[in-house]
């Protein structure tokens, strides 16, 4: 069991996040935060009609998750988008130390990922290109682990627990 280590399982839409934050927080024995459960009505009210989002419908978001964070001193996994830069700057500052697993997703399989999902999820299959199109890879950045969406769950998850450990143990 790893404490006071928190992740922000990252990437565009249909990459995995939701599966991989709930596999890595049930291994860790960690609290789960779902991002999408803190957007605004509004926000997915414009997800849902294939509007994409902009810094400023994101900014209430990113600080409602910050507070996630702050509140989750002893680690947390939490899932976000986290596209660009500023956005993953911005939960830094909430909790120094955090680190990101990112998911790459090739556009043609977070397409074929979000269509399957049906009616069912918020978010329109239209906004997959405009999710590429914000995304700043953050290949480069402190505390960043890259991965392949495309791996089997139980080696993508196997591979941010050791990580996250050895992180926490350094």
């Amino acid at each position: 069991m790893t404490k006071n280590v928190s992740v922000v399982i990252m990437g565009v839409a249909g990459c995995g996040k939701s599966s991989l934050g709930r596999a890595v927080a049930q291994a860790m024995h960690l609290p789960l935060v779902e991002g999408d459960d803190f957007h605004s009505p509004e926000s997915r009210r414009k997800m849902s009609q294939g509007v994409a989002l902009t810094d400023a419908d994101r900014a209430g978001w990113l600080d409602r998750l910050c507070e996630q964070l702050r509140q989750h001193p002893g680690g947390m996994v939490l899932t976000c988008s986290a596209l660009k830069k500023a956005y993953r700057d911005r939960l830094r500052q909430a909790s120094p130390g955090l680190c990101f697993a990112f998911l790459q997703i090739s556009p043609t399989d977070a397409q074929a990922r979000v269509g399957a999902r049906g009616e069912a999820h918020f978010f329109s299959t239209q906004l997959v290109d405009s999710q590429f199109a914000t995304l700043q890879v953050p290949t480069g950045e402190p505390g960043v682990l890259t991965l392949d969406a495309t791996a089997p769950l139980p080696q993508l998850q196997a591979e941010v627990a050791a990580w996250l450990t050895m992180r926490a143990l350094a």
